[in-house]
């Protein structure tokens, strides 16, 4: 079970497996006990593939980035919250809220959690990463430059995209990440380039809340954010993952 993802049906959304002609429908998430339940056709949409307690983000993991925004690199992970209301699957469009005008895209490897983690150290949280999906960590940057907090410049809706679908098996510490907009290359980096590696990162975050079976952590972004304007299409690709796309809109 090395790619899972969650389509659409006429019973609402449902893990699912790729079969050979169309998707195995599965009975439970991946990191369950599941088993194959009936089928879906090939034109199920895959929608965002996992039903997350939070989404755990990371700041200025990237030294090039956090020189572009003029912020010194960080000495333990900068963590933040996105809302699960900010979720948004492939294919599904990012809506610009009429209270910013410059928006950016940030591409990034996302972690699906699979165990209860809890105090564990950088063994124990990479044992407990389930695999990994592309996610694109839409930003209002000037809302962000105007205030201290991420929340509301990270939160709005729709800016948390997601998926198309979890790969398992992975090597997370040396993945290309890049971001191209109407099909030019905006950003071009490698997981090899974090300042905190991805099992460090959970680890932390593990000794300050619990992280659970579904739980999304976003890894930080490379350099080369963006201003997204409506019309435009951001894919955020992921290497060994696949495209993550969205159409931007107001």
């Amino acid at each position: 079970m090395d790619v899972v993802a969650r389509v659409q049906t006429d019973a609402g959304p449902r893990y699912a497996i790729p079969a050979e002609e169309g998707w195995s429908l599965l009975s439970d998430a991946p990191w369950g006990m599941p088993f194959v339940t009936s089928s879906a056709s090939a034109g199920a949409h895959p929608v965002v593939p996992t039903v997350p307690s939070k989404i755990v983000a990371i700041g200025q993991n990237y030294a090039k980035h956090a020189q572009e925004m003029g912020k010194p690199i960080p000495k333990e992970p900068l963590i933040f919250l996105k809302p699960v209301s900010a979720l948004n699957g492939h294919d599904s469009p990012i809506i610009l809220p009429a209270d910013s005008e410059e928006v950016h895209h940030e591409a990034e490897l996302a972690l699906i959690i699979g165990k209860t983690l809890k105090n564990v150290s950088e063994a124990e949280a990479a044992d407990g990463i389930w695999g990994a999906s592309c996610f694109n960590d839409v930003t209002a940057r000037d809302v962000q430059r105007r205030e201290i907090q991420h929340t509301r410049a990270k939160g709005y809706d729709t800016f948390a995209c997601l998926g198309p679908w979890i790969v398992r098996g992975l090597d997370l510490n040396d993945l290309r990440v890049s971001c191209r907009v109407n099909g030019q290359l905006r950003q071009d980096g490698r997981t090899s380039d974090m300042v905190f590696k991805p099992a460090a990162l959970v680890s932390f975050i593990s000794k300050i809340m619990t992280l659970v079976p579904g739980d999304v952590v976003s890894t930080g972004t490379p350099s080369g954010v963006g201003k997204l304007e409506a019309g435009d299409v951001v894919e955020v690709e992921i290497e060994g993952v696949g495209v993550l796309r969205n159409p931007v809109a107001r």
